[in-house]
């Protein structure tokens, strides 16, 4: 086998063999042999893991960066601007050029715990990121247990009387059921990102609302006046308010615990650090611009390519890497390319250190602007 092609896993020889054991450990971001740890982390806690596989490889990255990141000035400014004046900071700019690692900084130096982070696809709404309520669940569970309760002849109770609603009591005594379905329906609630930045707080949780400009065309004005007042409604609790037990339903977050909502509404204490990104791929409403801090970043440097390398891969393959980071930047100026691109081709060149370093860097950094 010829230098160049040592490092080949699939030869194309149409003969079986037991290369596969021959492969290097995965980038980290592509690492899924952490998954299961569902380890909570309690409020002020600095780690940025929340149980979730996926979220664990991609902020593992996010939060050695976090931990390299040096703003400039005017990033600076602008992220303390929107800390005094408790307004959502919209970050702009072309994709790498470290919007996302802005929001994971500014939780690990304040120690304000895990980001709660809400990517934006087309068919995302406003109550996506508040909270999700399985009605089809709760109401399986309600017949599932009418079923159970049910004696063999269709009957409930120990006479034989009453139903499915509790027209029996437990002692088949008639009235009403001692136990009112609408006492569990927080376990069929469980608020999103936003929703779970919103809650009481003595301290602001940091939320990550991840390209915006992604979402259809109602979902920013539908985001202004969550914004403007820090507070929601839950209508299924509001609506039986009055029948939980202090006006209280117990409901999961999007961390994975249980707080008590009271009376149907969460609202903020401590206003949240939101950080609303955009690559810039359409214009958003004047209403939304106007009660927000916008930021510009411009395309990243050298500086800043190479402390993304070290986050994700190590100083020596920051090193190592270095003339591509170059390479990379060069095309950059007249070519979209993504970072993530520059992760592939780095690490790739690095543990395979094939003879066509340079050939197989630029197969894997295709312009994403090509035309067809």
């Amino acid at each position: 086998m010829s230098e160049s092609s040592e490092w080949l896993i699939y030869r194309g020889a149409g003969e079986p063999h037991g290369g596969i054991t021959q492969l290097p450990p995965p980038p980290p971001w592509r690492d899924f042999a952490g998954r299961g740890d569902n380890s909570p982390h309690g409020e002020g806690d600095t780690g940025d893991s929340g149980g979730d596989g996926s979220a664990d490889r991609r902020l593992g990255g996010y939060r050695h960066e976090a931990e390299l990141h040096r703003p400039g000035a005017e990033e600076l400014e602008m992220i303390n601007a929107a800390l005094y004046l408790r307004r959502p900071l919209l970050v702009t700019g072309s994709p790498g050029a470290g919007k996302s690692t802005l929001a994971h900084s500014v939780a690990h130096e304040l120690g304000l715990g895990r980001v709660l982070r809400w990517p934006i696809v087309s068919r995302s709404a406003l109550q996506d990121g508040l909270y999700h309520y399985d009605a089809i669940a709760r109401l399986q569970d309600v017949q599932l247990a009418a079923h159970s309760a049910a004696g063999p002849n269709g009957t409930n109770g120990a006479n034989g009387t009453g139903g499915a609603d509790g027209a029996g009591g437990a002692d088949g005594a008639g009235g009403t059921d001692r136990h009112d379905p609408s006492a569990d329906i927080g376990s069929y609630i469980r608020l999103g990102p936003l929703g779970t930045a919103l809650l009481p707080s003595e301290q602001p949780r940091v939320l990550l609302i991840d390209e915006l400009d992604k979402s259809d065309i109602d979902l920013p004005n539908d985001l202004l006046n969550v914004l403007e007042e820090g507070e929601f409604g839950i209508p299924e609790l509001e609506r039986i308010a009055d029948r939980l037990p202090d006006g209280e339903a117990e409901v999961l977050t999007d961390d994975g615990k249980k707080v008590r909502i009271k009376g149907g509404r969460v609202q903020c204490r401590a206003f949240p650090f939101v950080v609303l990104t955009s690559n810039g791929e359409r214009d958003f409403p004047a209403p939304l611009m106007r009660r927000c801090i916008h930021l510009e970043l411009g395309r990243p440097d050298h500086q800043r390519l190479a402390t993304f390398v070290r986050a994700h891969l190590g100083d020596e393959a920051a090193r190592a890497g270095d003339d591509l980071i170059s390479h990379f930047l060069e095309r950059s100026r007249s070519e979209l390319i993504s970072t993530d691109q520059l992760l592939n081709a780095i690490y790739l060149t690095d543990a395979a250190a094939p003879a066509g370093r340079d050939r197989l860097a630029d197969l894997l950094i295709q312009r994403l602007d090509r035309p067809r």
